[in-house]
């Protein structure tokens, strides 16, 4: 019998497959709602951020839909639906993002001189800049998030941030995003880089790891909110372009490999 290659499965996509057979057994019937997160996370011995990953996949998939403010609901099956997902997850990337760059960001405290803290700043006035504009500030974030690893000189970690940066562009993360990423997070994620660039220009290398470190973990949190809450049709129609479902339908074009 010829041997294959084992390659280990992300959590996150064993948690789906399992939803998967769920729903394909009856258990889950078209149009009815899953049971809630933390219920599905208990029943599974995982972690709700893990069953959050393994939901958006199932939905870029377009086996279920999330509706803001309902819960999430089993779709017909569609034979043109996306293949299944198999990209990073969204989460554990910012964990990881967490971290690296929260170091780095201690790093640039020691080491920016101040014609790079005005780079940092000007990364922020684009982010400024695109949020008026009504749309999602990627250009200014990135940016911004790469200065500071730059001032590491080491062209590893240089990619290697820019690599984890990137993974917003995957379907997982564009999914997520769309149902959470709106002008007031971003207003508020802007803050929290303009307190990373105070501590930085300070030269105050705990007090920047620290700003890194919670702006990464707000972040997480901004993508783990509840989307059975109360408020979130409000926090929808605040949120830059392009719209929710464009996101979407991008997403699930990425998954499918079109």
């Amino acid at each position: 019998m010829p041997l294959h290659v084992i390659e280990p499965r992300r959590l996150y996509r064993q948690i789906a497959d399992q939803l998967r057979a769920s729903i394909a057994a009856g258990e889950f019937p078209v149009g009815s709602r899953l049971p809630p997160e933390r219920d599905l996370a208990h029943q599974l011995g995982v972690s709700r951020p893990s069953v959050r990953e393994a939901l958006i996949a199932l939905e870029v998939e377009g086996l279920i839909e999330v509706r803001m403010g309902s819960g999430i609901y089993v779709l017909p099956a569609d034979p043109k639906a996306a293949r299944q997902v198999s990209a990073e997850g969204p989460l554990e990337t910012i964990r990881a993002r967490q971290l690296i760059e929260s170091e780095l960001a201690a790093h640039a405290a020691r080491r920016m001189k101040k014609a790079q803290v005005a780079g940092l700043r000007e990364a922020i006035s684009i982010m400024e800049e695109q949020v008026a504009e009504g749309r999602m500030p990627t250009r200014g974030d990135r940016l911004f998030h790469i200065r500071i690893a730059s001032a590491s000189d080491n062209s590893v970690l240089l990619r290697l941030v820019g690599e984890l940066w990137d993974e917003r562009a995957n379907p997982l993360f564009a999914q997520l995003g769309s149902h959470f990423e709106t002008t007031r997070s971003w207003t508020i994620a802007i803050a929290e880089h303009r307190t990373i660039v105070e501590a930085i220009a300070a030269a105050d290398a705990e007090a920047a790891r620290e700003a890194m470190s919670l702006h990464l973990a707000r972040s997480h949190d901004r993508f783990t909110a509840n989307w059975t809450a109360g408020g979130t049709a409000a926090s929808a129609a605040a949120r830059p372009a392009p719209a929710r479902a464009a996101v979407r339908a991008t997403a699930r074009k990425t998954a499918s490999g079109a």
